[in-house]
């Protein structure tokens, strides 16, 4: 069983917000496996499917971003899911818009949904989607702000390319391939 989730805010408020990234490119997935997040658990929104006989669960918990890690503390425990089912994709402001990271492990960063699932969990060996989105230049506005704002018409495309990327990053992790192998195939640099 393999567990793929996606961090984002729940309110329709959020919807194309950087913060959101993470529901987004589960979304992208959901479309790749033609299924609906039309089920609640462990207070996240759920899609299921088999692939090859493995159940895949995609997971947008609802608990808002700071408290991600109580979903899905709930949701690894209820499924039995190891760390290295489990992966996790989300925004990253630590790296440039238009790039992709993809990590087997590591530390949260300065995310703060997944430095809760790092704490909830007591664990970072298990693999993530980085989607960037800071911009090359300098910010204008807080940080806070910029994390909340919508993508902008002209910044649309290079987002539908990275998520449409990381969306098959997850599929091939949801077929089984090696993290590995993902990692040198589909991390990808603005």
């Amino acid at each position: 069983m393999k567990l793929i989730v996606g961090l984002g805010n729940p309110d329709d408020k959020y919807k194309n917000t950087f913060h959101n990234l993470g529901f987004m490119c589960v979304d992208k997935l959901a479309q790749m496996l033609d299924v609906g997040f039309d089920k609640s658990k462990c207070r996240a929104l759920i899609a299921q499917t088999n692939i090859k006989g493995e159940k895949i669960i995609l997971a947008k918990p609802q608990t808002y971003m700071n408290l991600s890690g109580e979903s899905v503390q709930e949701l690894t425990s209820f499924f039995k899911i190891s760390p290295k089912d489990l992966i996790v994709v989300y925004d990253d402001y630590d790296i440039y818009i238009g790039e992709c990271r993809i990590r087997e492990s590591g530390s949260a960063g300065t995310h703060n949904g997944m430095r809760n699932i790092v704490e909830r969990l007591g664990l970072t060996n298990f693999p993530r989607v980085r989607i960037g989105f800071k911009p090359r230049t300098e910010l204008q506005i807080p940080l806070i702000n910029y994390v909340l704002s919508g993508i902008s018409i002209e910044d649309k495309p290079i987002f539908d390319s990275i998520l449409e990327n990381g969306a098959k990053a997850l599929y091939d992790f949801a077929n089984g391939k090696d993290i590995q192998y993902i990692m040198q195939r589909y991390n990808k640099k603005g």
